[in-house]
């Protein structure tokens, strides 16, 4: 089956969204949904521009079997909702929604419509962190004990000023953690494949006096598996670089920078980890996103998305991030925020 695919929204992120449906044998885009601002056509004049202006009205096309939600995040709910209702899929940019509520939400009209609700985490799919998972999940970690993820970011005070959302609680829903750390966390709590039992944390806004919410975030975490962990993601630290995520334990530690491998070492050598020294291990230039939100961004990562939920529409199955599996982190975040406010004490996240 060839999937017709709608774009809801026409920011930054639609395009990349356009580029990785066009790129898939078995989905087509067939419009962008843009609230009548025009910015779909501007980005997308081939496509039917029917129901740009009403959701509604898109969501009732015959070509629209799937929509990909690029709207800000406070906003994805009746997206959702809404797609459910008309019997459509659904595939949400991160976050999911901003708060566990809105996110059940959700999940709970896609059940009731039998729809497919997935979620994007798109660098859950670089061959780096691919292979840090296979390696985790063979157990050459021993017993993993440390785990951390830093994301070093700087946003000039334009960032927050092009729009009347970013940098809100009530749409963006949280700063430097929810929106630019997320991608962070995600593959933190995926890598480890232990749930977060506990978090302590503290958010502050230092570099951004204009705008509601954190830009430097800070936590400890505890895992069910014993691990213990950290978390620290910015959008204060001039000129900002690349993230890392740093995974140890008793038998090995491997840290990714971005995309790319900074470190690989094991207490069992093999063939392969010198082949992969060799091949992978590089430094990192600037950093995707690092101070500019679109800088080294590329569309295969959200084709992998897409392209694993279409595969699992066709089996009837569940996509591999499905709602469930991206409340994961928006919870964490939310524990985070928590624990700020009751002076970094330490938090259960609601991960179920």
């Amino acid at each position: 089956m060839t999937y017709g695919i709608g774009i809801v929204g026409a920011g930054m992120i639609a395009s990349f969204h356009l580029e990785a449906i066009e790129g898939l044998p078995n989905a087509r885009a067939v419009g962008i949904m843009d609230n009548g601002s025009g910015r779909g056509r501007a980005i997308a004049p081939q496509l039917d521009p029917a129901g740009a202006d009403d959701l509604d009205a898109f969501l009732a096309r015959d070509d629209v079997d799937v929509i990909t939600v690029a709207s800000p995040s406070g906003a994805h709910l009746d997206a959702a909702v809404k797609a459910a209702q008309a019997g459509v899929h659904c595939i949400v940019e991160k976050p999911i929604e901003i708060t566990l509520d809105r996110i059940d939400r959700m999940i709970a009209a896609h059940d009731a419509a039998g729809t497919a609700l997935g979620g994007i985490f798109n660098t859950r799919y670089s061959a780096s962190a691919q292979l840090l998972k296979r390696t985790i999940d063979a157990g050459r970690f021993g017993r993993l004990t440390f785990a951390s993820a830093v994301g070093p970011w700087w946003r000039d005070p334009d960032y927050y000023a092009s729009s009347n959302w970013k940098g809100t609680w009530a749409l963006d829903g949280g700063g430097a953690l929810m929106n630019q750390g997320i991608h962070s966390v995600d593959l933190l709590q995926w890598l480890v494949g232990s749930p977060v039992k506990s978090v302590s944390g503290r958010i502050a806004t230092l570099a951004h006096p204009t705008i509601e919410v954190e830009d430097t975030g800070a936590a400890t975490l505890e895992f069910e598996n014993g691990a213990l962990g950290s978390l620290a993601c910015t959008t204060s630290m001039w000129p900002g670089h690349f993230r890392t995520l740093t995974l140890a334990g008793t038998d090995g530690t491997a840290v990714l920078a971005d995309d790319g491998l900074l470190f690989w070492q094991f207490r069992e050598e093999t063939e392969e980890d010198d082949r992969i020294r060799q091949e992978m291990l590089a430094l990192p230039g600037a950093g995707v996103g690092a101070s500019n939100p679109s800088a080294g961004v590329d569309a295969r990562g959200h084709r992998a998305v897409f392209a694993d939920f279409l595969k699992a529409l066709d089996a009837g199955q569940s996509p591999a991030i499905d709602g469930h599996e991206a409340r994961k982190a928006v919870a964490i975040i939310r524990a985070v925020y928590e624990s700020g406010e009751k002076g970094g004490v330490p938090v259960s996240p609601q991960l179920e």
